[in-house]
């Protein structure tokens, strides 16, 4: 995975130490341990996690995003979030849906 910098970017001179976690802990550490969980099931893990909790808005459409970049389908995208929508919520899987349908084209 590439260096990821976002914290830093939007948060270094505000809140340097939750950028730093956010950018080396976060997306350096723990989304480089491909050994124990794939890139791929790490970013199915995160988007269910994040519509989940209620997370509807920038973070889901990067995760989304992620997702597609590490090789998760239009059709599996799809079918993880009808599935959550049974256990997340149905509003929260229509507002995950429109940031899939921008992402995979549609």
């Amino acid at each position: 995975m590439e260096k990821v910098t976002a914290g830093r970017d939007q948060l270094g001179e505000f809140a340097p130490k939750f950028a730093q976690l956010n950018d080396d802990v976060l997306f350096g550490e723990i989304w480089a341990r491909e050994d124990l969980l794939s890139a791929r099931d790490r970013s199915i893990v995160t988007v269910t996690a994040l519509m989940a909790s209620g997370v509807l808005d920038s973070s889901l459409k990067f995760h989304i995003a992620n997702a597609k970049k590490h090789g998760v389908t239009k059709t599996e995208m799809s079918e993880i979030l009808t599935h959550a929508a049974f256990y997340a919520g149905w509003p929260k899987a229509w507002a995950a849906f429109n940031y899939a349908k921008e992402i995979y084209g549609e």
